[in-house]
């Protein structure tokens, strides 16, 4: 490839643009070999304009990643009644959120093309201990002691760029990096977890929906519970196997059934002998946006003396939710 600025690129070129640049150059004659210089002049743009998007050479690797980073880090500061591994899990879920394909993943793929190897461990290093000190203060901020902590940062940390790579290697793009993050978390979780660890692995809720594909986008793609596995088999059969978080068996007797059936409804709405209860954000704003998605709200999201804020809907395939928000402990 010639060398020469772009005909028709415009001056002001974006970030993608030069990103691009960059990794063709990587690609054509190595990373240690381009200079900034180099990606400037194909990018068409000046020196200090490269510096207006990025701060570094490898900065064009990882500046996607980065900035989802400092999100996962605010989010993890925002200490408040959440149970700290379910926080770190939503919190780890979101860095997919409009992640798209970009140079990092292609610099994962073609990292010997490219020649930075060694780059790339010290970077992937860097990003590693970064997640790891921000799960362990969100760790520790939750009552752990220090080594069960800074074990569970290590965990976290690994698990981020464990998917970060295996989402490359699938073909970003083609693939869900949620999936992959919703898979590694699955593995990190136990450390952070301060539930009892029993005989049961997993918890895991099965519905035979007669509407699969239309169950299956409202569960995954309007609630936000990722796609973790997926099978087919003769006969058309199949199933989608999605993640939650964590999960809990609940069991109530009469009386408690009534009692949270006074608080979270107007009497209208009883529960049903099977109910499945879903942590989210924000009650009232989900509420609102499964209803808009098809599912019927039987009582509206309403504070409960136990400081939480809950909202009962009825879902695809019959499913009687509860929405609940844990608002913490009062100031």
């Amino acid at each position: 490839m010639s060398t020469e600025p772009r005909a028709g690129r415009p001056k002001a070129s974006s970030r993608e643009t030069i990103a691009e640049a960059a990794c063709e150059l990587f690609l054509e004659q190595g990373y240690e070999q381009t200079s900034i210089v180099d990606i400037a002049r194909r990018a068409g743009v000046s020196r200090s304009s490269f510096f207006n998007y990025f701060s570094s050479k490898s900065d064009v690797l990882w500046a996607g990643l980065d900035e989802r980073l400092t999100v996962f880090e605010r989010r993890l500061e925002e200490v408040d009644g959440t149970d700290a591994s379910a926080a770190v899990r939503a919190a780890t879920l979101g860095i997919a959120e409009s992640f798209a394909p970009d140079s990092l993943a292609l610099g994962i793929v073609n990292a010997t093309a490219m020649g930075l190897e060694a780059e790339y461990e010290r970077d992937a290093a860097l990003r590693r201990a970064r997640v790891a000190r921000a799960v362990s203060a969100r760790v520790l901020a939750g009552g752990a002691d220090r080594v069960r902590a800074e074990v569970a940062g290590a965990a976290w940390g690994g698990a981020v760029l464990a998917a970060v790579e295996a989402w490359a290697h699938d073909g970003a793009g083609r693939t869900s990096l949620a999936r992959f993050l919703s898979l590694a978390a699955d593995v990190a979780a136990p450390v952070s977890s301060a539930a009892p660890v029993g005989d049961v692995a997993q918890l895991r809720v099965v519905v035979q929906a007669a509407a699969f594909e239309q169950t299956l986008a409202f569960y995954r793609d309007v609630v936000g519970m990722p796609q973790a596995e997926a099978y087919e088999a003769e006969g058309g059969a199949r199933v989608a196997i999605l993640a939650a978080g964590r999960a809990t068996l609940e069991i109530a007797n009469r009386a408690q059934v009534d009692f949270i059936d006074r608080v979270e409804t107007d009497g209208d709405a009883p529960s049903d002998r099977i109910r499945l209860a879903l942590e989210v954000a924000d009650t009232a704003s989900t509420a609102a946006r499964l209803s808009d998605a098809g599912a019927e709200i039987e009582a509206s999201a309403r504070e409960t003396p136990w400081r939480s804020v809950n909202a009962r809907l009825r879902g695809p395939a019959g499913l009687q939710l509860t929405l609940f928000q844990e608002l913490g402990p009062a100031e």
